[in-house]
């Protein structure tokens, strides 16, 4: 994996200016981005669905609905037309929940330049067909690698919108291209880093979900630090694991997509991961809870397609079986903590990797330090 920090974010607005962009996507995420990219100098356009959306953002600077107090900035445009909000856009970024994707990347398929590159802000799996965003794009629109990207980490996106510092990784198959779009999104409050392992950056935006909504049903049973604390660590294996035998360098799962994005959604009352996760902990229905959160929690629809991808890569993930058996009513939510991480009593080796494995940890680790592999 290639890993390496982008230029100072003064240099970035000088890089980014006249660069069009567009954010396909207006709800808390995909506004808070756009904020991002205005705030890195970049001209940005973002697409809402609902025209009077369109319209308080373009005219008040604001989204209520999804980003209450919060003032975009003043050069931010914003449109309810795709064809408006993507001319000229040489990077389009998607916002909008995983189910639907496919649809709008047929919706925009007509307005987008021939050199667009389309970076996924999604952190979600196709249920239908078990597809990774990235993959959902190049399926649907029959675009190179060098065309398509991700951007991922710990992006909670009240805190960015209030410009509290955090970073991210913005991964393509080609390192060009990785650069690009971390210059566009780099601000002052926000460092992006870049990679060529889409896989793993991808993957870590889907399953540390999974693990945030374990962390949200212990939570609303009652369980303390230690539950919590064990939950999150036998989840990055689970997740560590699983990227692994799909293809993913297992460094990145240690990164800001893996370990810094898995804490701070489960740590934050701002997740609605943990949110979901906890109110079903509380009891809550499933369609109860989407009642009462009026936004998408993409790991309760991540849970099936990802656990059929375990088992037919033969992949045990036990946190993320018990998360699925409190979703479908045969595990009571206050059992999910007890059967943590146990397939049956016999004691278990901590990590669970490949001969290969260790080596490449040592790598990374010497890396860390700066000596030589």
């Amino acid at each position: 994996m290639n890993s390496t920090a982008v230029a100072a974010p003064t240099v970035n607005a000088r890089r980014n200016r006249g660069r069009r962009v567009a954010v396909i996507g207006s709800g808390s995420w995909g506004t808070t981005f756009a904020k991002v990219l205005t705030d890195a100098g970049c001209d940005v356009t973002i697409w809402a669905r609902r025209p009077e959306l369109a319209n308080e953002i373009q005219v008040a600077k604001r989204n209520s609905q999804y980003l209450p107090g919060i003032n975009l900035p003043k050069r931010l445009s914003a449109t309810s037309d795709l064809g408006t909000a993507l001319r000229g856009a040489e990077l389009v970024f998607l916002a909008v929940p995983s189910q639907t994707l496919r649809q709008n990347l047929l919706d925009l398929e007509p307005f987008l330049d021939r050199r667009s590159v389309l970076v996924s802000l999604v952190k979600g799996v196709e249920k239908s067909t078990t597809m990774r965003m990235s993959e959902v794009i190049a399926d649907t629109l029959d675009l190179p690698p060098e065309r398509i990207a991700a951007v991922s980490g710990p992006n909670i996106a009240l805190e960015i919108a209030k410009e509290q510092p955090t970073g991210a990784v913005a991964s393509c198959a080609d390192l060009a291209v990785a650069q690009e779009i971390a210059t566009a999104a780099s601000a002052p409050y926000f460092r992006t880093y870049v990679n060529t392992d889409v896989v793993g950056t991808e993957l870590g935006g889907v399953l540390k979900n999974l693990i945030a909504l374990a962390i949200g049903i212990v939570d609303g049973v009652g369980y303390g630090e230690n539950t919590k604390a064990a939950i999150i660590t036998r989840g990055l294996a689970e997740m560590t694991e699983f990227a692994v035998a799909s293809g993913a360098d297992a460094a990145t799962l240690s990164g800001l997509a893996g370990l810094g994005d898995l804490i701070a959604t489960c740590q934050s009352p701002l997740s609605r991961n943990n949110t979901a996760g906890r109110l079903i902990g509380q009891g809550y229905s499933q369609e109860e809870t989407k009642e009462q959160m009026q936004q998408v929690a993409e790991g309760i629809t991540s849970v099936p397609p990802v656990l059929e991808l375990a088992r037919e890569r033969g992949i045990v993930m036990p946190i993320v079986e018990q998360v699925q058996m409190v979703l479908s009513g045969t595990m009571a939510p206050a059992n999910l903590g007890p059967h943590l991480a146990t397939e049956d009593d016999v004691p278990r080796p901590e990590q669970r990797f490949d001969a290969a494995q260790p080596g490449r940890w040592r790598r990374f680790v010497n890396r860390m330090k700066g000596s030589p592999a």
